[in-house]
């Protein structure tokens, strides 16, 4: 692989520009602490260098990690033929919801906040997900706390503590958005199944590699 590369996907070379772009953006962190203590400046200033080179070299991998997602996605969008998504690359800033970087990891909430192929794809996979009736009916026997009524919830009923039918809304008026939440929730499932499969037939240039590789000295298994 050249320099001017990044990644190779089954032959398709990523530019080291599409990640550095993505990083120009103004992406959070990398930036280091600046040492403003006099006392042992020197000591500080090496310290703070080696900070943020780690934190940049970091950046660069996870960087490298939602362009490679989005170029997965596109594939598997043109295998699956859906639409063809936006042929804009991941580049434009975007903010990613905390929620969904502790649901899916900041690389995967990254990818599906930048990349139109990636939501297309976890939009297909979701409707393939099938929720049989029995696992609908379970999650709401097994939650009944998320369904106490608001009067209940005024009055401090223990939903835990037999509380009256009266107490918890109707299964037939919750049953719907269980079953929504439950397929949302497999094909997040099924989307980390396919990029785990796919993302071994990626070679990444030198410098590029996953920031949770573990022969990297620096790695943080986060994602």
């Amino acid at each position: 692989m050249t320099e001017d590369y990044a990644a190779s996907v089954r032959g398709e070379r990523i530019p080291k520009q599409h990640v550095e772009t993505f990083l120009s953006a103004g992406l959070p962190g990398g930036a280091g602490n600046r040492a403003s203590n006099h006392h042992a400046a020197a000591h500080a200033r090496q310290h703070t260098a080696a900070l943020s080179a780690r934190a940049e070299r970091q950046r660069r991998r996870w960087a490298t990690q939602v362009i490679v997602t989005d170029a997965l996605a596109r594939r598997a969008c043109a295998a699956r033929r859906l639409a063809p998504p936006d042929d804009v690359l991941p580049m434009q800033l975007l903010t990613v919801p905390e929620t969904d970087v502790a649901d899916l990891g900041s690389i995967i909430a990254a990818a599906l906040a930048h990349s139109p192929a990636a939501r297309a794809l976890l939009a297909d996979l979701e409707r393939e997900q099938h929720i049989p009736e029995t696992a609908v009916r379970d999650y709401y026997d097994r939650n009944r706390d998320r369904y106490l009524t608001p009067d209940a919830l005024r009055r401090g009923v223990d939903p835990y503590d037999d509380p009256a039918p009266s107490d918890i809304r109707p299964y037939e008026h919750v049953r719907d958005g269980i079953a929504q939440q439950l397929r949302q929730a497999a094909a997040r499932r099924a989307f980390f199944d396919w990029l785990d499969r796919a993302r071994a037939d990626v070679v990444y240039a030198e410098g590029h590699e996953h920031p949770g590789d573990p022969s990297q000295p620096d790695h943080e298994h986060r994602h």
